[in-house]
């Protein structure tokens, strides 16, 4: 099995703003239908634990995919705009997926 997973874990007083950035990013992407290379799922979450701490987690179909995705100008611009609604820097993760159950 091959696949990439990133897990973004960031912390943020304004995640409506969040949701809406997202939102308009993921339309603009398919508006343009040049979404290449995209991301096989994303999912947003929130931490019920810590409350404003929330988690983006997406996967791809590989490493070299979600590279290509990050170095994309959108890309790049929706993680800036992303970061002025965090309460502080996101934490990485970076995983080569093993396994699905």
């Amino acid at each position: 099995m091959t696949g990439f997973v990133q897990i973004i874990e960031y912390r943020t007083s304004k995640p409506d703003e969040v949701q809406a950035l997202s939102e308009d990013y993921r339309k603009a992407r398919e508006a343009e239908d040049d979404g290449s290379p995209a991301p096989a799922r994303v999912m947003a979450c929130a931490d019920r634990d810590n409350p404003g701490r929330y988690f983006t987690i997406v996967e791809f179909e590989s490493a070299e995919a979600a590279m290509a995705n990050s170095s994309r100008t959108d890309t790049g611009e929706f993680a800036a705009k992303m970061m002025e609604l965090c309460d502080g820097p996101p934490t990485f993760y970076n995983l080569d997926l093993h396994q699905v159950m």
